[in-house]
């Protein structure tokens, strides 16, 4: 097998790509002007359509380096139609794309493959944000809507104004992430004191950025949550015509297929109606605080915010075969857990929804399960190993890939990990390079990356670790490929 990696090409002629049958998509061949000028089949004496099934079934990992071969084999590695036969072949991979930033605002995105854990750096967004969406924003405006508050906030929010990467980048704090389509998201946020609506997609089989579509408001800190193959945003911020920050009660859902965006009704706050003061509801404003995709509708957990307080008040669910939103049950919105800045982390396995919840502990936190029969969250995993890193403004994430739960934070060394939550019944096991070695916050690193630790019946095993310096985590996502 190996020798066919090697072979030297034979000298031009031309090949296209095509399906040989509709009824039979799995039979395909190459078709000229596609892939390049010459004529020549992808392995020697080997059909393409052949071929195109080996490169089905090879690890995605390794398109990298396929793509160097020879240009044929480079438009192959770069067409829909190998990643289409993928899905049908059932060799599709779950990739985790993981959101840092660092000390000067700086984002970058990096990818794990969790099968060869290995990680690649993604290519930075270009500078492309819309001049229109930032020149209305003032500095003064910014700064009067947060007077009063936290000094370190408010250095913060001088940090993002007028602030230009040596790159060309201008800063973007508080955008959110999303996929779709098998693709990745990155959605509105703040550049020059100004909410911005532009929206950038990462195509992983071009390993490109484009600009998509962008969203009909300006929003920062809004969240996001796929739902038959469609983008959902709800709620953020936005900058005021006459100064200030204002909360958002809309709504949108964009349509990856056609490209377009779509109005939704806005959230009601039902709770809101029932703060417990009324100079309580003039000075909290409503926000919502998370969203999550379950049983086939959009769970959207709100609280009453003045930074840094937070007060929950239950929660909306909208309902897309009615496009109507409804209350949250009381049980599931009172009982959602809430990690640092008020934000609620949850994430759908397997179908029951679980959500993180860090309690009081600096060196553990639960895992918690919605109880939709009892309308309650109850706990399933007692301990998670993790560490106090107060002062990060997102100390920890919560994903769920391959059929199981993962915590991805740093550990005490200042790697980032991504464990995972195996059931082991009650048995704590260990890599033949380290003797039964407990997780206590997390301390394994990728030397012993097979390192588990009990946990009641659950076992953390670190599946991959590594350092991004000064990097803090921003977000995560999950693509299918």
């Amino acid at each position: 097998m190996g020798a066919f990696w090697s072979m030297s090409r034979t000298p031009d002629t031309t090949s296209t790509y095509m399906e040989v049958s509709s009824a039979k998509t799995f039979k395909r061949q190459m078709i000229s002007s596609v892939y390049c000028k010459e004529n020549l089949r992808l392995i020697p004496t080997l059909p393409d359509e052949i071929s195109i099934h080996i490169f089905a079934r090879v690890p995605r990992i390794c398109y990298f380096n396929m793509r160097l071969v020879a240009r044929n084999w480079k438009a192959v590695m770069a067409s829909p139609e190998l990643f289409n036969l993928r899905k049908e072949l059932g060799t599709t991979e779950e990739w985790l794309y993981l959101l840092t930033k660092f000390e000067d605002d700086k984002l970058l995105w990096h990818a794990l493959d969790p099968r060869s854990k290995k990680w690649q750096k993604l290519p930075p967004i270009l500078n492309g944000f819309y001049q229109d969406d930032y020149k209305k924003g003032l500095y003064g405006l910014l700064m009067r809507s947060i007077a009063g508050q936290s000094s370190n906030f408010t250095n913060i929010i001088r940090g993002w104004v007028g602030r230009k990467h040596a790159s060309g980048l201008v800063p973007l704090t508080g955008c959110a992430t999303g996929t779709a389509n098998g693709c990745l998201y990155v959605l509105g946020g703040f550049s020059k004191a100004c909410a911005m609506r532009c929206v950038w997609r990462y195509d992983p089989i071009m390993n490109v950025w484009s600009e998509a579509t962008p969203m009909s408001v300006g929003r920062a800190y809004c969240k996001t949550s796929i739902l038959n193959n469609k983008l959902y945003v709800v709620g953020g911020v936005s900058h005021r015509s006459h100064g200030g920050l204002a909360p958002l009660q809309s709504a949108e859902v964009f349509n990856p297929c056609t490209g377009n965006w779509s109005e939704l009704p806005s959230m009601p706050f039902s709770k809101v109606q029932v703060a417990p003061a009324a100079f309580l509801a003039d000075m909290l404003k409503p926000i919502a605080t998370g969203m999550t995709s379950y049983k086939g509708r959009l769970c959207v957990p709100q609280s009453l915010s003045s930074w840094p307080f937070f007060v929950d008040v239950g929660g909306d669910v909208y309902d897309p075969e009615t496009n109507c939103w409804g209350e949250m049950p009381i049980g599931m919105g009172e009982g959602w857990p809430v990690r640092q800045a008020g934000t609620k982390l949850s994430v759908v396995v397997d179908g029951e929804l679980y959500a993180l919840d860090p309690s009081t502990s600096l060196c553990s936190g639960k895992i918690k399960a919605y109880d939709e029969k009892e309308d309650a969250w109850k706990v399933v995993i007692g301990k998670v190993p993790m560490c106090d890193f107060s002062e990060s403004e997102y100390p920890y994430l919560l994903t769920g890939f391959h059929g199981k739960l993962h915590v991805i934070m740093k550990d005490e060394n200042r790697k980032v990990v991504v464990m995972q939550a195996d059931l082991c019944n009650n048995i704590a096991y260990s890599s033949a390079s380290s003797s039964s070695t407990s997780l206590a916050c997390a301390r394994s690193s990728v030397e012993h990356s097979n390192s588990m630790a009990e946990s009641e019946t659950v076992v953390w095993k670190v599946i991959a670790a590594t350092n991004f310096g000064s990097a803090e985590l921003v977000s995560c996502q999950v693509v299918d490929i």
